[in-house]
C-alpha cells in the first residue's frame, strides 16, 4: 500500500529490497535555510547512481526527505507565523490535532501535516525502528555541531558524524523535533533523534556538509555498509572541525522578544571564546553582557529568532 505523499513535501524518498531501518531527514524546518533541500536533492541522485556503480551495493530499509516549512521556504524567511521548531510540544499537538485548519497558524498547519504523513507511514510501513535526522544552518559562521538526545543512541550517531557534539541543548530549548520525537511518543516504533547544524545559511559547503551527515547516518544506522555511497564530503567535516571542541555542554541561553530590540555585536562566530562581563550586544535596556566565561554558539544575525545566543563549556 502507497502512503499519499503531500504535495510537495517530500523532498526524496529511497529504499532498498531488504528491510531495515528507516530514516525520516527534515530539512527547512525553518524556511531560511536551504542548504538541507539541496542536500537531500543530491543524496538522492547519488543513491539512484550508486547501484550502476556498485552492483554490490544493497540498501536496507527506507530514507524519506521532507521540507518541514514549506510556506516560509517559498519566502526565504525563518517563519511565517511563528517558530515551527519551538512548537513540538505534546500540548500543542493535542490542540492541533482537535481543531480544523483554519483557525491554525501557518506553523501548526504544517506541523499538521508533516504529522499526519508520520503517523500514516508508522501505520503502514511498521518500521523497525524510526530514525530521526533534522538539519539546519545558523546565521552566524564559524563551525557545525550536532545535538543529540540524552538517549545513548543517538549520542552514539552524533559521535560518528565527525563534528562538536552538544549536550544539554534540550534544557535549552523547548518544543523541537528532538523534544517530540523521543522514544515514548509513538507505541508502536522505537525513535532516534538527532539535530545536525551545517554551518551558515548561504555557504555553499554548508550543503555538502548535510550531504556528509545524511550519508553518515545512514551508515551509523545500518541502511548502507560503510564501503557504500562514498562520501567525498567526509574530509570537509573533519577539517572543519580540526580545530572545534569535540563536546560541549550548554550553560547558558540568552532568551529575547521582538520588543526587545535586541542586536548582536558583529563579527561573532559560533565557538568563539568569550568571557564574563563581555559585551556581546545591545537591547532596549542598553549593553548585554555575557554571564559567564565559555565559548559563544548561534549568535543570532537575522530578523527573526527567540534565542539571542547560547554559551557552551568544553566538556572534552
Amino acid at each position: 500500500m502507497s502512503i499519499k505523499r503531500p504535495e510537495n513535501r517530500i523532498i526524496m524518498s529511497y529504499g532498498g529490497e531488504q528491510s531495515g531501518p528507516s530514516l525520516l531527514v527534515f530539512a527547512g524546518l525553518h524556511g531560511n535555510e536551504p542548504a538541507g533541500i539541496k542536500a537531500l536533492q543530491l543524496v538522492h541522485k547519488m543513491l539512484e547512481v550508486e547501484p550502476i556503480t556498485n552492483p554490490s551495493f544493497d540498501f536496507k530499509g527506507e530514507i524519506i526527505g521532507l521540507i518541514g516549512n514549506r510556506a516560509a521556504s517559498e519566502k526565504n524567511i525563518r517563519y511565517i507565523d511563528e517558530d515551527l521548531n519551538r512548537i513540538w510540544t505534546e500540548e500543542k499537538i493535542a490542540v492541533i490535532d482537535n481543531v480544523s485548519s483554519s483557525p491554525l497558524s501557518s506553523e501548526e498547519t504544517e506541523l499538521k501535516e508533516i504529522l499526519h504523513y508520520v503517523r500514516s507511514y508508522i501505520k503502514e510501513r511498521r518500521p523497525k525502528k524510526l530514525y530521526i535526522l533534522d538539519l539546519h544552518t545558523t546565521s552566524s559562521d564559524g563551525g557545525i555541531f550536532v545535538i543529540p538526545t540524552g538517549d545513548k543512541e543517538s549520542i552514539k550517531i552524533a559521535s560518528n558524524l565527525y563534528s562538536p557534539v552538544i549536550l544539554g541543548m534540550m534544557d535549552g530549548i523547548q518544543g523541537t523535533t528532538l523534544h517530540y520525537f523521543k522514544r515514548s511518543i509513538f507505541k508502536d516504533v522505537e525513535t532516534v533523534s538527532l539535530t545536525f547544524e551545517g554551518g551558515q545559511h548561504q555557504d555553499p559547503k554548508s550543503i555538502n556538509r548535510c550531504i556528509a551527515a545524511i550519508v553518515n547516518c545512514l551508515r551509523s544506522i545500518g541502511c548502507v555498509c560503510n564501503k557504500d555511497v562514498e562520501n567525498i564530503h567526509d574530509q570537509i567535516l573533519i577539517e572543519y572541525s580540526e580545530s572545534l571542541p569535540k563536546v560541549t555542554r550548554l550553560i547558558y541561553k540568552h532568551h529575547i522578544t521582538r520588543d526587545d530590540k535586541f542586536v548582536m555585536h558583529p563579527g561573532f562566530q559560533n565557538f568563539d571564546f568569550i568571557t564574563a562581563g563581555q559585551e556581546l550586544a545591545t537591547d532596549k535596556s542598553g549593553p548585554v553582557l555575557s554571564p559567564f566565561d565559555g565559548r559563544i554558539l548561534m549568535p543570532l544575525y537575522q530578523p527573526q529568532g527567540e534565542e539571542g545566543f547560547y554559551i557552551v563549556e568544553v566538556v572534552d
